[in-house]
């Protein structure tokens, strides 16, 4: 057999492996809201939190950072609710779209979000890893 032909045989089951495993590590919705709620709520103590009016700054900033803890399933059913999956098999696309008209009645987070404008993410998922390629405010 030419080496050639070895060569062109072994980049193809190397491809099949690397699809095969793709396929196995690609990762499922929920561990992206989980992955999305983290960022999110990393956000909102570190920017929203931050940004509170000089004479409430002390007694908010506190009470800011709770309420979000205290939200975070709040935080994630909206990511939930706000998310299309397109999944490639080895692969998967995650477009989630978040403003205040997503928000759900009964959701203590609209004191928080109405400071913040609406954003669209496109996220990619592969090897149970996440890369949020785009974020764009609306």
């Amino acid at each position: 057999m030419k080496v050639s032909n070895i060569m062109a045989y072994v980049g193809v089951v190397g491809l099949i492996v690397l699809g095969v495993v793709m396929a196995k590590t690609n990762p499922a919705q929920v561990e992206y809201e989980e992955y999305a709620e983290q960022r999110l709520t990393n956000y909102l103590k570190t920017n929203v939190c931050k940004k509170t009016p000089k004479i409430l700054e002390n007694l908010i900033r506190f009470n800011c950072k709770q309420i979000v803890d205290s939200a975070r399933s709040q935080v994630r059913e909206l990511i939930a609710e706000n998310t299309e999956r397109q999944d490639f098999v080895i692969f998967s696309i995650y477009r989630t779209n978040l403003s205040l008209n997503s928000v759900t009645p009964g959701v203590n987070l609209d004191a928080l979000l109405s400071s913040t404008p609406g954003y669209q993410f496109e996220t990619l998922g592969a090897f149970d890893q996440f890369y949020t390629y785009k974020a764009e405010q609306l």
